[in-house]
This record gives structure tokens, C-alpha cells and sequence, in this order.
């Protein structure tokens, strides 16, 4: 079997078990993401001053990236949670996003709702639509937290500002994160983790 067609459905479930080195490169794309994250924040800022409220849907898949490609990557439960929960501990503590500790709920949604497909299929499979249905439910899930807490339901624009979270987080949550991680595999850096041993 190719690299590419193991990458995508390995046929095996990883054990559960944790590893020092896994929680290391959770931690580390925890904090890398969370910087990104925060200048995300200053786009996101930028963007509605510019363009209106209805511009921050369009970059709100971003925020959904490091859960699926610490899934990816270390295939073991949690780690797509744990990842989008320290990503948010930077943002918002060591780096000051003005969204807040609220950003801890939002992340712990996203998390779930990112790494819920891949559980779905007990670890195994990796594949385009994996990924992209993982933005889909990350993005999907916070959507419903956000408009509760911006005051979005039963407004004209509701259903409008849905769908365009639901396609950033399917692009961008999802979809350029599984060519980030085929990116990141192909330097041979994460050989050692459970994505190089199952696709091998």
C-alpha cells in the first residue's frame, strides 16, 4: 500500500495510550498556534472595521487548524481538544486577545467538534472528506456559541452568517489543514509519531 493511500485510511486503531513525546507536540503546537491564532485576531479585528461584521465568518475556519493536524499526527484521543485548548490559553492569556477566557468554551467546542469525525472512525481514517467534514463540525459547533453570545439569533443575517462559517471551516479548518500535515509528513519530522508508523 502507497504512503498516500495509508495516510488516508490505515485500517488500524492507535492505542489510547499517551506518550511523553505526544503531550511535548501537543504543547508545542499548542503555543505555535496560539501565536497564529493571535495575529489571526488582528486580521479578524481589521477585517470588520473594514468590511462589516459579516467579514469575520470568513476567516473563522483558521481558528479550527492545529485540533485536526495534532489528530493527524499523533492519531490518539483528545489530542485535537487538548491542542485548540492550549492554543487558547496563549491567545488569551500570555498574549492578550480581547476576546477573553470565553475563548476557553469556544476552543473546548471547536476541539470536540474537530476531532469528533476522526473519533467517529475509531482514529483510522485520514481522508479529504475526514477533513473536511472535521472543519465542517468545528466550525458548525462554535457558530451556535458565537451567536448566543453575540446576539445573532432570530436576525435577518443568521443563517447567512452560518453558511459562511461552515465554508471557512470546511477550507480552511479543514482542508488546508490536511495539506499542512502532508506537508509536515513529507519532511520526515513526525516519522516517530503514529502517522509515521502507520504509514509506513
Amino acid at each position: 500500500m502507497s504512503a498516500a493511500n495509508s495516510d488516508a485510511t490505515t485500517g488500524r486503531t492507535p492505542s489510547g495510550r499517551w506518550q511523553l513525546k505526544d503531550i511535548v507536540l501537543v504543547v508545542v503546537l499548542g503555543v505555535v498556534f496560539g501565536v497564529l491564532y493571535w495575529a489571526l485576531v488582528q486580521a479578524w479585528g481589521a477585517s470588520r472595521l473594514l468590511f462589516g461584521d459579516l467579514s469575520e465568518h470568513v476567516l473563522a475556519g483558521g481558528w479550527l487548524i492545529v485540533a485536526p493536524i495534532a489528530i493527524a499526527i499523533i492519531r490518539r484521543p483528545f489530542a485535537g481538544i487538548a491542542a485548540e485548548l492550549i492554543a487558547a490559553v496563549i491567545e488569551f492569556i500570555f498574549l492578550g486577545s480581547p476576546v477573553g477566557p470565553m475563548l476557553a468554551i469556544a476552543a473546548l467546542i471547536q476541539g470536540a467538534g474537530s476531532e469528533l469525525p476522526f473519533a467517529l472512525t475509531r482514529y483510522r481514517n485520514y481522508s479529504w472528506g475526514i477533513f473536511a467534514v472535521s472543519g465542517l463540525l468545528g466550525a458548525g459547533l462554535v457558530f451556535f456559541w458565537s451567536a448566543y453570545r453575540g446576539g445573532w439569533y432570530g436576525t435577518d443575517l443568521f443563517w447567512i452568517r452560518f453558511v459562511i462559517q461552515a465554508i471557512s471551516g470546511v477550507i480552511l479548518g479543514g482542508l488546508l489543514a490536511k495539506v499542512t500535515v502532508g506537508g509536515i509528513h513529507r519532511t520526515g519530522v513526525v516519522d516517530n509519531y503514529a502517522i509515521g508508523r502507520e504509514t509506513r
